[in-house]
């Protein structure tokens, strides 16, 4: 009986302390063909209140940055940065040490993707972001995506 009582106990605090890291980002992707062999690819989070997500040029020392990194694809070049476009605020954060750039509301990042001849294609990767509050900070996170190009 203890047993049971013990396994009923951990799967509840389980349970609890993955519903304490909803994410409070969601995000939406989108391919926009801008010439034959030019696509624009959005990333568009939208961050809930009182979360901020963390822009991709952190610094060494802070919170993970947010971070594309996109699966070899023989057909298409990625380079650079994404463009991000938010409302980038600026703070020192004692936690880290370190003065931290990052959004909160909304922001979309912008990758401009290069195609080796005009042919249809898939561009796929990962989302590697972190997001705080002002009392915490959630794990760092990935999420997958797959933008057809065509």
């Amino acid at each position: 009986m203890k047993k049971i009582i013990s396994i009923v106990c951990l799967m509840v605090m389980a349970t609890s302390a993955m519903a304490q890291f909803k994410d409070p980002v969601k995000w939406t992707f989108s391919a926009t063909k801008k010439s034959a062999k030019v696509y624009e690819l959005s990333y568009t989070a939208v961050i809930e209140k009182p979360w901020h997500l963390y822009s991709q040029t952190t610094p060494k020392g802070g919170p993970v940055p947010t971070k594309f990194t996109y699966k070899a694809n023989p057909l298409a070049t990625v380079t650079g940065l994404a463009k991000e476009t938010g409302t980038l605020k600026n703070k020192h954060e004692e936690v880290f040490g370190v003065d931290v750039k990052y959004f909160d509301g909304k922001v979309v990042f912008t990758q401009t993707v290069t195609l080796k001849a005009p042919v249809k294609t898939n561009i796929s990767g990962t989302i590697e972001y972190m997001v705080c509050d002002d009392t915490e900070c959630q794990p760092p996170k990935k999420i997958p995506f797959d933008l057809p190009l065509q």
